[in-house]
C-alpha cells in the first residue's frame, strides 16, 4: 500500500513537472508571438514598399535620364536595399540583432568562405554596376559578345538579356561581357553593310561602278548624304573583277529592319548589273 502511494506521488510529481514545463513553453510562445507577428508585418511592409518604390523610381528615372537601362538597374538596386533594411529590422524585432551583429563582426573566415563560394554572383553583380554606369549599350542596341549576337532587351543584376535574330532569349552573365570583347553595332545609330559582286572581264568597269552606286542610292532606308554608298574594285579573279559594295543605315530613324533594307539593296544592284550585261 505504501509502495503504491509512493508511486502515485512520483507520477503526480512527474506530471506536475511536465505541466510546469509546458506552461513555461506556452508562456514563452505567447510572449514571442507578438514579436513574430510584428516581424512578419515589417517584412511584408518592406517588400510592398520596396516594390512600389522600385516602380515609382523606375518611372521617374526613365523620364529624367536618357538611358532606360541605367534607370531600370538603379531602381532594382534601390528595391533590394529597402528589402534588406526591412529584413534586418525584422531580425532585430525577433531579438536576433545582437547575434547578427556578432556574426557579422567576428565571422571573417566564414565571410571569406561564403564570398569565395559566391564569387561568381558577386562578380556578375559588380560587372552589372560597371556596365550600368559605363553604358556600353542601351536597350534596343544590336550587340555581339563572343559567339552571341542579338538586340539588348534588359540589364539585370546578374545577367544581360539579348534577343537573337531567330527569337531566342539569351542571358549572358555580366562578368562574361566585361571580360570579353563587346561589339556594339548600333550605339551611334549607324550600321554599315558590305557585300561583294562580280563584273565580267572586259566590261565597262567605270560604268558598272556608277550603275551599282546609283542602284544603291535609289533604295529607301539607306543614308544618302552624310555617309554615301560606295562601290570599288577589291580584287581580280579569273574571268571577273571583284567589287565590294558598301552602304550605311541609320537605325534610329529607319522604320524597316536592316536585313530587309540590305535585301532590297542587293536586289537593286543585281537588276542594274543584269541591265549592264544586256547592253554589252
Amino acid at each position: 500500500m505504501v509502495s503504491k502511494k509512493l508511486n502515485m506521488e512520483r507520477f503526480s510529481l512527474f506530471f506536475s513537472d511536465i505541466k510546469s514545463e509546458t506552461l513555461q513553453y506556452y508562456d514563452a510562445l505567447v510572449a514571442f508571438m507578438p514579436k513574430l507577428l510584428l516581424a512578419l508585418v515589417v517584412l511584408l511592409a518592406a517588400w510592398f514598399i520596396a516594390r512600389q518604390v522600385r516602380r515609382l523610381t523606375d518611372r521617374k528615372l526613365k523620364r529624367q535620364m536618357e538611358d532606360p537601362l541605367l534607370a531600370e538597374f538603379l531602381a532594382t538596386m534601390i528595391r533590394g536595399i529597402i528589402f534588406i533594411i526591412g529584413l534586418l529590422l525584422a531580425f532585430r524585432i525577433l531579438g536576433f540583432g545582437g547575434i547578427t551583429a556578432s556574426i557579422l563582426a567576428g565571422a571573417g573566415i566564414s565571410a571569406f568562405i561564403i564570398g569565395f563560394a559566391l564569387r561568381d554572383i558577386g562578380e556578375n553583380f559588380l560587372a552589372g554596376i560597371l556596365m550600368a554606369f559605363k553604358r556600353p549599350f542601351r536597350v534596343g542596341d544590336f550587340v555581339e559578345s563572343g559567339a552571341i549576337r542579338g538586340v539588348v532587351v534588359a540589364l539585370n543584376i546578374r545577367d544581360t538579356q539579348l534577343k537573337t535574330a531567330d527569337g531566342k532569349d539569351v542571358y549572358i552573365p555580366n562578368a562574361n561581357i566585361i571580360k570579353n570583347p563587346l561589339i556594339n553595332y548600333t550605339i551611334d545609330g549607324y550600321l554599315r553593310y558590305d557585300f561583294a559582286v562580280g563584273l565580267p572581264s572586259g566590261s565597262d568597269y567605270q560604268k558598272g561602278l556608277q550603275m551599282i552606286e546609283a542602284a544603291v542610292l535609289k533604295t529607301q532606308g539607306i543614308i544618302k548624304k552624310r555617309r554615301q554608298p560606295s562601290a570599288y574594285i577589291t580584287a581580280i579573279s579569273a574571268g571577273k573583277v571583284d567589287v565590294t559594295v558598301s552602304f550605311w543605315i541609320d537605325t534610329f530613324t529607319t522604320k524597316e529592319s536592316a536585313e530587309k533594307i540590305r535585301s532590297e539593296v542587293i536586289k537593286n544592284v543585281q537588276l542594274a548589273l543584269e541591265e549592264l550585261f544586256l547592253e554589252e
